[in-house]
This record gives C-alpha cells, sequence and structure tokens, in this order.
C-alpha cells in the first residue's frame, strides 16, 4: 500500500497508533489534573495556594525536562527515552495515594512532570517526522485532537471517577490507562526510523548556529507567545471550574469538557485545512473571538444551557487556535529541528498553565470566580491585540523592503 504516493500519504498504521499513544498520554494527565482541586483541599486541607502549587510544579519540571530530552534525543535511542517517561508516569501516578500532606504530594508531582516532559517530547516529534510537509496543518491539527479529546473528556472522568469512588481508584484506572501504551507501540511498530539528516544534524548546526539562531529563535518567539496567553485561560478552567460549579451551585459542572469535546472534534480538521490553504489569520482572528466570548459567558452562567453554550463556543476557539500555533511553528524550520520546536509548543502551554493558576489562583482569591473569569477574557483581548499588531508590524517592514529593492 506504501507505494500509493507515500509522499502525500497521511493515514499510516505510525500515524494512527502514535496519535492514540498521545491521547491515553494526556488522558491520564488530564484525569488527575482535574480532580487535585477538591482533593488538595478537602483530603489534604489544602489552601487555594496549595491548589495552585500543585499544579504548577508539574508544569515547571515538564518544561525543564523537555528542554533537556530534545537535547537527549540526539544523543540516546528515542524509544528508550520515550519507553522510560511511559514507565515512570504509570508508577508514579499508581503510588499517588501514599502522600498524605500537601508536601508529599508536591514531589510526587515533580517527579510525574519529569517522566511525562520526557514522553510528551518523543512522541510530537515522532509525529512529525511522518506528516508530508505539505500536509502538516491537516497533520497536526488531526494529531492534535488526541491531547484536545483528552484535555475535553480527561478532566470529566476524573471528577466523576474521583466522586464516585475516590481519589485511589482514580490513580489505578489513569496508571492503566498510560500503561496501554506498551502494547500499542509493539503491535504496531510505530516509531518511524531517525531522519537521515538528523545523524549529521549536530555538525551542520553548529555550523550554521551564528548565521540561523537568531531567526530561529525569534520567528518560533512570537506563536509561542500566543499559546502562552491562550493556555492561561486554558488553565483557569482545569484549576477552578469545580470549585467555581460548587460557588453558583452548578451540578454537572464536569459536562463543561464534554461539550467543549464536541466542537473540538468538529473544528480540529477543518481549522488545519484552512491554515494549509489560508495561512493562520484566517484561523487565528475568529477564534481569538469565540474564546472571548466563552470566558464572558461562563463567567455569567447560572444554568447549564449557559455551561453549554461557553462549552461549545470554547471548544471552537481552542480547538482551532492550538494546532494551528503548532503547525505554524513547525513549518518556520527544517524537519531535524522538530524536536526542538515541539518541546518549545508543549512548554509554552506548560508555562501559560503553571502561570495561569497561580495568576488566576491570585485574583479569584480577591474577586471570586466569575470575575476570575472575565480577568481571563482580558488575556484574550491581549492576544488579539499582539496578533494584529504583530501583523500590521511585518507587513509594514516587507513592504519597506521592497520599495527599498
Amino acid at each position: 500500500m506504501q507505494h500509493h504516493d507515500p509522499s502525500t500519504r497521511l493515514w499510516t498504521l505510525s500515524f494512527i497508533s502514535l496519535t492514540l499513544c498521545s491521547f491515553l498520554l494526556f488522558l491520564n494527565l488530564q484525569m488527575l489534573l482535574s480532580a487535585f482541586p477538591s482533593y488538595v483541599k478537602n483530603e489534604l486541607s489544602g489552601s487555594d495556594l496549595s491548589v495552585s502549587l500543585v499544579i504548577s510544579v508539574f508544569a515547571v519540571s515538564a518544561m525543564l525536562t523537555r528542554f533537556l530530552t530534545a537535547g537527549l534525543m540526539r544523543r540516546l535511542n528515542r524509544n528508550v527515552i520515550l519507553l522510560v517517561g511511559v514507565a515512570a508516569m504509570a508508577a508514579i501516578t499508581g503510588i499517588h495515594t501514599i502522600a498524605h500532606s500537601v508536601e508529599s504530594l508536591l514531589v510526587m508531582r515533580i517527579c510525574y512532570g519529569v517522566s511525562f516532559g520526557m514522553a510528551s517530547t518523543v512522541i510530537p516529534t515522532l509525529v512529525s517526522q511522518i506528516i508530508p510537509r505539505a500536509r502538516m496543518g491537516e497533520g497536526i491539527g488531526y494529531f492534535g485532537l488526541s491531547s484536545s479529546l483528552a484535555m475535553s473528556i480527561g478532566p470529566m472522568i476524573g471528577l466523576n471517577v474521583m466522586k464516585q469512588s475516590g481519589f485511589g481508584m482514580l490513580s489505578v484506572i489513569s496508571a492503566a490507562t498510560v500503561l496501554l501504551i506498551f502494547p500499542i507501540m509493539l503491535i504496531s511498530r510505530s516509531i518511524p526510523p531517525i531522519p537521515v539528516k538528523e545523524a549529521n544534524a549536530g555538525a551542520r548546526a553548529a555550523a550554521v548556529s551564528t548565521a540561523t539562531t537568531p531567526s530561529f529563535s525569534s520567528r518560533l518567539l512570537f506563536p509561542a507567545l500566543l499559546n502562552v496567553i491562550l493556555s492561561v485561560t486554558y488553565s483557569g478552567l482545569l484549576s477552578f471550574i469545580a470549585l467555581y460549579g460548587e460557588s453558583v451551585h452548578l451540578e454537572q459542572v464536569g459536562l463543561f469538557f464534554l461539550f467543549n469535546a464536541v466542537t473540538i472534534i468538529i473544528i480540529r480538521p477543518i481549522s488545519g485545512k484552512i491554515f494549509d490553504s489560508r495561512g493562520h489569520g484566517a484561523v487565528l482572528l475568529p477564534a481569538a473571538l469565540c474564546v472571548i466570548a466563552s470566558l464572558l459567558v461562563l463567567s455569567y452562567a447560572a444554568d447549564l444551557p449557559m455551561l453549554i453554550v461557553s462549552a461549545l463556543l470554547y471548544g471552537l476557539g481552542f480547538g482551532a487556535i492550538q494546532p494551528t500555533l503548532q503547525a505554524w511553528m513547525l513549518r518556520l524550520v527544517p524537519q531535524e529541528q522538530h524536536g526542538t520546536v515541539n518541546s518549545l509548543f508543549y512548554n509554552s502551554t506548560d508555562l501559560g498553565v503553571a502561570g495561569g493558576a497561580l495568576i488566576l489562583g491570585a485574583i479569584s482569591t480577591v474577586t471570586g470566580y466569575a470575575a476570575m473569569y472575565r480577568y481571563a477574557a482580558e488575556f484574550m483581548v491581549v492576544f488579539l491585540l499582539l496578533y494584529v499588531g504583530v501583523r500590521y508590524f511585518s507587513a509594514r517592514q516587507a513592504r519597506k523592503a521592497e520599495l527599498a529593492a
């Protein structure tokens, strides 16, 4: 079947199984994350600050690990890094319940962050090497569905299992989820060979680094910054929506994540194709407006219909923006730098989640949760202004350069 024009084939066995592995990885993460706020407050008698810290220390340790992993992948076998990361994640997930204080839980979250950082750098790098370049937006759109879907149904499963059976059962189910990656990897043999270029990339990178590093980093930093801002708003949902639901007596607040998943599944492939044909502006501007509208509706949500409208809007916006930013970044660099770019992209997500948990946590202590979501909407206003401003400035520079030529 490979001879069917392998250069543009997207749906290979490797692509499907790596996407599934990514889903399981993020599902494990999200099931646990959503349950922590109430677990820390109710079981460990922690404060709002403790809740923010449990989410932030994980994100920071994952970020630092990703930078190291991107470098390690040039020296060590990628399969080994991936399997060690997954095995450690499963083990640490299973023993979360032995943490009987906020301090011991924080130590576990740091160890978990390290193992998650390893696995979540290798998988996207493998995937970006098997997506045809001309279909990068579409391919990353479908692949990114794995983490978006996990972000949407994971919290709902986590909150429900926690409610019905407690945190111990949740740890067991989450550990089993991530262990499924092993049979999938073995059966599908989904790890592609290392690109030929990568073997001598080190020497060549050293030779050209002085010439290319500034443009490489500065062009990537802008989409990464936009992703940080978007992730701050997501952090507000992840960290505080369960507590917000309690404060306004919204029983089924976990349903936010289910309806959010519905529009993410619909918009992801569409936004990828729009990006491939019309560029990032056509996706980012309307999607940012959807996120702003969603957060404002949520801040006034007094009943289930309003919660559902907010969730559908958030899924549309978030589900379109994230893969577009990632595909935009991958398009800016040659294939052998995809590991570094994916590391930067996921780090920018974690930086937003960690920073958001602390900033929005501090705001909510002063204003309450409803007003905090209105402040979160203002982050997306900044996102829009930055994007439009930089686009305008770049267009002016390009025009000047043309006239000069």
